[in-house]
Order: structure tokens, then C-alpha cells, then sequence
């Protein structure tokens, strides 16, 4: 079946001596493998299209026995350049595509979740925009759409003692906005530094809990820094 879509790139690699591997988020089928044939190519070169945070159109041809899809077609939708030009926002940009890369199992379509981290991406790329909040929007946006919205009247959960966000009261009403979409009041917003490492520290508390194979991801203890 030939596959049109959108996506965006997480993670890619060398294969031999010419080709590529991707991993993507792509609109219709959620996250997949896809194999670059000639990527590298001096007379047909397709790896610029296929580094992380690359927001593509590709066509490729899907094989349900196939752990790697093949692509026939691709072509930019979307530059980024003030993500990759500033130090703090490519660091969150890019524990946001591992976190993403993580959490996604195969050919498994998340649409909302796919609007949601195009969002987030244009946020970080918003020089306008205090980063941390889209890094918080992403968090939270990751628990809700995979079915682990938090609840910050009865926070309890087994085996989790979070950190105590109910002694600040900023801590509430900005994880309640992020919660509830509407996040262009926080755009201006002062945050002390109190509040910020209460709302790191709690959502990265429960995503770990919920999802533990992103507990020992390179990229975080150099984000939770940069978050704090």
C-alpha cells in the first residue's frame, strides 16, 4: 500500500555505506521505520531530508511483514530555524523528538498527539515564548493523549510520592491551563524559580512512573537543568 503523509523526523542513523534509517512521526500511521535507500548519494542525496526535527511530506510504500518501510518520495514542508539556532531550544526540542521516539509504538496512528507536537515545535521555534512552557505543554499533552492525565485534586498514585505542588498555588493554576490547552495566557507569564522546579519535577515524576523506559534517557538530566 502506498502511503502519503506528513511527518516528523525523531531519529535517524547511517546503513551501510549509502543509505539511511529513520524513525518518524508520521500523521496516518503514527510512528515508523523507514529505510532510505541512497540517502547519501552524491547524485541523488535525500539526508538532509531525514535529520531529527525535519517536518517532511514522504510517500512510501507500506509492507506489513516489513519492519523497515521503504520511501520513495520526499520533499521539506517545514523549516524550524530559530530551534536550531538557539542552544536551549534545540535541547528541548530534541529530548521532545527521544521522549516521542520512546513513548510511540508502531502503526499505531496518534493524530491529536501528532497536531500537538507540531504545536509544540512551533512554540520552541517562537522566540517570543518562554521555552519552558512549551516544554511543559509537551508533558503534559504526552500524559493525556496516552491516557494518563494527571489529577491535581487527588494526585495519589501507588509507589509515587510527587512532589507537593498543592503548597503553590501557581504551580496549580499553570499545570491547570497547560492541562487545559489554553496556554496563550502563560505566554507572559512570570515564573519564579520555586514554581518552575515544582512543575519539572512533578510532571517528569509522573511520566517516569508511567512510562519507565524514559528514565535513563541521555538528554533529561541536561534538560531538568535547564528547566529548574
Amino acid at each position: 500500500m502506498v502511503i502519503d503523509t506528513p511527518a516528523v523526523v525523531l531519529k535517524s542513523f547511517s546503513y551501510g555505506e549509502t543509505s539511511m534509517i529513520a524513525h518518524c512521526f508520521s500523521k496516518k500511521n503514527g510512528k515508523i521505520n523507514l529505510i532510505i535507500k541512497g540517502a547519501k548519494s552524491k547524485k541523488s542525496p535525500k539526508s538532509p531530508y531525514f535529520q531529527p526535527l525535519s517536518y517532511i511530506d514522504i510517500i512510501y510504500n507500506h509492507k506489513l511483514n516489513r519492519d523497515l518501510q521503504t520511501v520513495s518520495k520526499v520533499n521539506f514542508r517545514r523549516h524550524w530555524l530559530n530551534i536550531t539556532e538557539d542552544l536551549y531550544r534545540v535541547s528541548l526540542a530534541m529530548t521532545v523528538l527521544e521522549i516521542t521516539n520512546k513513548v510511540l509504538s508502531e502503526n499505531d496512528p496518534h493524530p491529536v498527539f501528532f497536531k500537538t507536537l507540531l504545536r509544540v515545535l512551533e512554540l520552541l521555534n517562537n522566540k517570543l515564548i518562554n521555552p519552558k512552557i512549551a516544554f511543559w505543554f509537551y508533558e503534559c499533552a504526552l500524559l493525556s493523549n496516552l491516557g494518563f492525565q494527571p489529577n491535581l485534586e487527588n494526585p495519589d498514585l501507588p509507589g509515587l510520592v510527587l512532589p507537593d505542588i498543592q503548597k503553590d498555588p501557581s504551580s496549580i493554576i499553570i499545570l491547570a491551563t497547560l492541562l487545559s490547552g489554553n496556554i496563550d495566557d502563560l505566554y507572559e507569564e512570570k515564573i519564579s524559580k520555586k514554581t518552575s522546579s515544582l512543575i519539572s519535577n512533578y510532571l517528569w515524576s509522573l511520566i517516569t512512573y508511567h512510562f519507565e523506559n524514559l528514565i535513563n534517557i541521555k538528554s533529561v538530566s541536561v534538560v531538568k537543568k535547564l528547566l529548574s
